[in-house]
């Protein structure tokens, strides 16, 4: 498989926009809280960058560090060792939906 092979396999798997966005978050998971970052956001999954990361099918509660704080329910997809960990997001709460899709808006170019 060459490297444009690839490249279409990895786009095709992703059906929402990734969007850059950097904001601080809290993962909650169990007890404990891990403290990370965003890399980027889409309508469905973000990159979170944290040393320590979670296993493949992983779940737990992430709180955006944002004006109005959001919280999602995330599990995780793919990791990075050492760099971070993708995961798909669901949201929890009708607040934090508004909150979020209104975020995902004011990321997007004019006319998307």
């Amino acid at each position: 498989m060459g490297l444009e092979d690839y490249l279409s396999r990895r786009l095709e798997r992703r059906w929402a926009l990734r969007y850059p966005f950097r904001t601080g978050l809290e993962i909650e998971w169990g007890s404990a809280v891990l403290r990370g970052n965003t890399r980027d956001i889409s309508s469905n999954g973000m990159f979170i960058e944290v040393p320590d990361t979670l296993w493949v099918g992983a779940g737990f509660t992430v709180r955006l560090h944002l004006p109005q704080p959001v919280k999602l329910d995330c599990q995780v997809k793919r990791v990075e060792p050492g760099r971070g960990m993708g995961v798909s997001v669901a949201l929890s709460e009708n607040e934090s939906q508004k909150a979020y899709h209104q975020l995902l808006s004011s990321l997007a170019p004019p006319g998307n």
